[in-house]
């Protein structure tokens, strides 16, 4: 049995497969407690997928055969992490809001004197493509660091056609520069540009919509989303973007009850909604709507926290009513410039009152949930992606305990070893 480290990294030709052994493993799907633990268990990855997730004792004798063995040493294996809400591709940073907060302004009036999302707007409309991969590529990479394997990104910093479909461009092409599974979204419901100031309808008619046709057609696009708030559109704005969403044959999500409640999340949930992300504001009415949908609450603590906000989402509330919870980094240049999951878990235990087990689900099964790809990662099951984060750590509690400190082994995408 060879140590894990002899198996080759991702430029190297990736074997047909191999089997590691001595790990003990959070499956999420099956085995002890809600985690699934598995104290002395193994793997086996053919071709990239998960062939078997558990028990040694219980391995098929002769599922291994042939294949090379990698000894874990008795590390712990998780599902790879998926941050499910980012704004990873933009131009500029946006650190003078940040000492503006500091000194009292409140995100709504920095929003209204002309600073917050459309601030982004201008340095994000004069790059390019690949000026728009390179500023991204070292967010992408902070997160691939720390296991994670699926980045959901998010247009909404163009907020024209041209801008907007250069962005979800550059995402694409963050997926072809790293060992990374990209999810894009256009978000150009995400503010009205100054150019239609009080012009909303108008916004909509000219870049949101067909917009969204020309990224459809260019197969630019996984998902639409929209920003669902006084400061951004009414649930009757977002109901049209929906709805040709909708016809496209896309799913939606939504940006919703972040700075009051405006009843986005009850919309989101009427249209069948992957997600609805925020939610600080969000009512018994809304939590039973997403129930009854199965629309995943992405709870972002990171924006939480930046915003100083002094409500957090009715996480009591969304756990009694069996609503799934996702964990996401909302990375972005204004309100949660953080490119940390860990972290993002460490604040949804100390922010949230999450649980260990809802953190850690909530950054693996659920965030895949919330991306529309339960069914390909975010657990160790066979017939899944071989998704792999390997750690050096003592339990899975160390994960959402740290802060400040990455205790990665190796990660491991689509059966194959990556660097960063």
């Amino acid at each position: 049995m060879q140590e894990f480290a002899a198996l080759g990294q991702a430029a190297d030709a990736p074997p047909d497969g191999y089997v590691l052994r001595r790990a003990r493993l959070a499956t999420l799907a099956g085995g002890e407690g809600p985690l699934g633990l598995v104290e002395d268990g193994a793997l086996v990855i053919r071709h990239g997928r998960i062939a078997y997730a558990g028990p040694a004792g219980a391995m098929p004798a002769n599922l291994g055969d042939g294949l090379p063995d990698y000894d874990l040493e008795g590390r712990w294996v998780t599902p790879a992490m998926v941050d499910c809400h980012t704004h990873l591709v933009h131009g500029g940073e946006r650190s003078r809001e940040f000492e503006m907060r500091l000194e009292g302004a409140s995100y709504e009036a920095i929003a209204r004197a002309g600073g917050g999302i459309v601030a982004s707007v201008a340095a994000t409309r004069a790059l390019g493509v690949e000026a728009l991969v390179a500023a991204a590529l070292p967010r992408l990479d902070a997160l691939l660091r720390e296991g994670v394997s699926t980045v959901e990104v998010k247009s909404g910093y163009g907020l024209d056609i041209d801008t907007e479909l250069r962005m979800l461009r550059a995402a694409r092409a963050l997926g072809r520069a790293r060992p990374v599974r990209i999810v894009t979204t256009w978000l150009a419901a995400h503010a009205v540009p100054a150019e239609y100031k009080n012009r909303t309808a108008a916004y909509l008619d000219a870049v949101v919509l067909p917009g969204l046709d020309r990224a459809h057609a260019e197969g630019l696009v996984d998902a639409v989303d929209g920003f669902c708030e006084g400061i951004a559109f009414s649930t009757d704005e977002i109901a049209r973007v929906f709805t040709q969403a909708r016809g496209l044959g896309l799913p939606v999500k939504l940006h919703a009850e972040q700075l009051s409640e405006r009843g986005g999340a009850a919309l989101a949930a009427s249209f069948g909604a992957l997600s609805a992300d925020h939610l600080e504001y969000l009512s018994p009415a809304g939590v039973a709507a997403l129930r009854t949908a199965g629309t995943v609450a992405v709870l972002l603590p990171g924006a939480y926290y930046a915003l100083r906000e002094p409500q957090a989402p009715p996480v009591v509330a969304l756990r009694a009513a069996g609503v799934p919870m996702a964990l996401a980094t909302d990375c972005n240049p204004g309100t949660s410039p953080l490119t940390s999951l860990l972290l993002t878990m460490n604040m949804g235990a100390t922010l949230f009152g999450m649980t260990v087990a809802e953190c850690l689900a909530g950054t693996t099964r659920e965030a895949a949930r919330a991306l529309g790809l339960q069914g390909e990662t975010g657990t160790l099951e066979a017939g899944k992606s071989a998704d792999l984060a390997i750690w050096d750590i003592n339990g899975p509690a160390e994960l959402v305990y740290r802060m400040g400190f990455n205790p990665l082994h190796a990660r491991v995408f689509k059966g194959t070893r990556c660097l960063p």
